[in-house]
Order: structure tokens, then C-alpha cells, then sequence
């Protein structure tokens, strides 16, 4: 990137080695290094440890866009295109550091050697009650177990963009700003407010009291197809999803109000969570 493409923009510097400090964030914060550090954050006064990676320019300007304080953005060091306005204005305004990469770097973050623009390494924040989320919702999502952060991306983008208000999950599932979670959502996730409770079924007591009707999505034989069930305009209605394969847990299921499946056809017992949970807010959303 030259200084004539993106005349606001500057590099501070262009890396060519792995091991140079000032990638040290984005090399450390491969998925599994995230959640780990994420959630020792509570626990730990070292700011390294509250910060997620975003990759690709829309995805960094979702979370610009979304009050993430961007500490440093990382571009290819031959990029020509200009960087979008709203991530040059958070530099220029924030004053976050700037680095080109080179190729070796590249290839060392993301293991291929290409990415989808620029990434920024942002700092996080702290989340809301769980209490604070379900009050503030009438169409409310709850997962348990999802562990697959591409899966999790999906169903995050599929809630946004079919009217859900918001995000309740348990400690085992995967983090929310994983760098991959955010990308397949397309930086959905920065604007969705979301809770973790410590497990289920005891996080769903919250929700209950908050005067939530519990639907959870299973193919059991005994469940009701999803679009069989009816509710009021006003109704408050909390739809679960558990993890690829083994789904909700029995006690989950037995603690909500109704177990609902999508009726298929053929030899097909169930659908990924990914696709099964776009269905299921659609069907949701039109009942509420």
C-alpha cells in the first residue's frame, strides 16, 4: 500500500519477519490462543489478552463501525487498493499503528499466505449481563455446545439478518469474535448483543423468569414441526440450538417449553446447525 492510494494512511513500518514483535498479537491469536486468552481476561490486568482479530476490509469496518477500539491494522505491504473510509478515519483519529506485511508473515497468520484485506487487531469489551441481554429481547437465540466457529458465524448471521434480538451461550461454546466466526458472519456479531451463562439447562431459569416461551430444535421422533406452533405478537420466544451431532443435551431439552423439528423429506434425518438454525429463526420470526 502506497502512501499515494490511501493519502490519509501512512505504514509505520513493513514486516518481513515472523517473529518481529510487533505482529507478535496477530501471531499468538490463532483461534485456540484466543478463547484461552479471552477467557483469562477477567482474571488478568495484561491488555494483550483483551483483544480479537478481525480479518478483511469489511469485516474490520463492521467493527470500526461498531465502537471497537482499533489498536493495529495489518495490510499486505504491496496492497494498491485504498483502505474504506471508515477504517482510515480510525486510524487517523485513533491513532493506531499501521504495519505492511510480507509475504512470510502472511503465509505464518493465515497459513495461505492470502486474507481478505487487511486485519486489525481490536480491543474487547466487556460483555453485558446475561440478565441485561434477555431483558432487552423478545426474539432471543441460546446455543449450547456450539463449538464450530464457522457454524457459530453462520447462525449469528442468519439471526441478525431474520429479526433476533440477541444471543444467550454457554461457557462451552466457541467465542463469538474468533477470527473465523466473525468473517463467515460478516461482522455480524460486533453489533448483536450476546451473554455467556456458566451451562445449561441452569442458565435457562433467567430465561424463563423473563417470561420466554423455550423452543428447543431437535430431530427427535417426538418433537412438532416448527411451523405448526403459533404465538402472540407480544410473545417472547427463545429458540435453542445445540452442537453438530450430539445437539442439545437431555436436560436441556426437557427444561424448555416445547421440542420443534423441521419436517424433511427423504432419507435426510437433520440439517447442519448452520442451515438448520436460518430455517428455524425464519420460522420463528414469523410467529412472533
Amino acid at each position: 500500500m502506497t502512501a499515494e492510494s490511501t493519502p490519509r494512511v501512512r505504514l509505520d513500518a513493513i514486516v518481513q519477519d515472523p517473529s518481529d514483535e510487533r505482529v507478535a498479537s496477530f501471531m499468538g491469536l490463532r483461534d485456540r490462543d484466543l478463547r484461552l486468552r479471552a477467557r483469562a481476561t477477567a482474571a488478568s490486568d495484561d491488555p494483550q489478552e483483551a483483544v480479537f482479530v478481525a480479518e478483511g476490509d469489511p469485516v474490520v469496518e463492521r467493527a470500526v463501525r461498531a465502537g471497537y477500539r482499533l489498536i493495529t491494522l495489518l495490510v499486505d505491504a504491496t496492497r494498491s487498493q485504498p483502505l474504506p473510509e471508515p477504517i482510515a478515519e480510525a486510524v487517523v483519529e485513533g491513532g493506531g499503528e499501521v504495519l505492511g506485511a510480507g509475504p512470510q508473515v502472511l503465509e505464518r497468520i493465515t497459513g495461505l499466505g492470502v486474507h481478505r484485506g487487511c486485519l486489525g487487531v481490536f480491543a474487547r469489551r466487556d460483555l453485558p449481563s446475561a440478565e441485561q441481554v434477555v431483558g432487552g429481547a423478545r426474539r432471543l437465540l441460546v446455543l449450547e455446545r456450539v463449538v464450530n466457529p464457522i457454524n457459530l458465524g453462520v447462525i449469528v448471521r442468519s439471526a441478525v439478518g431474520l429479526g433476533l434480538d440477541a444471543m444467550v451461550l454457554d461457557e462451552a461454546s466457541v467465542d463469538p469474535l474468533y477470527r473465523r466466526a466473525s468473517r463467515v458472519a460478516m461482522g455480524e456479531v460486533f453489533d448483536f448483543p450476546y451473554a455467556r451463562v456458566r451451562r445449561f439447562p441452569e442458565g435457562l431459569d433467567m430465561v424463563h423468569a423473563a417470561g420466554f416461551v423455550t423452543c428447543a430444535l431437535t430431530p427427535a421422533p417426538d418433537a412438532v414441526p416448527i411451523d405448526s406452533l403459533r404465538f402472540g405478537a407480544e410473545e417472547k420466544v427463545a429458540l435453542l440450538l445445540g452442537s453438530e451431532g450430539p445437539g442439545l443435551s437431555d436436560a436441556t431439552m426437557s427444561a424448555c417449553d416445547h421440542r420443534v423439528v423441521i419436517p424433511l423429506s427423504g432419507r435426510v434425518d437433520s440439517l447442519n446447525v448452520g442451515a438448520a438454525a436460518a430455517i428455524a429463526c425464519y420460522a420463528i420470526t414469523r410467529k412472533c
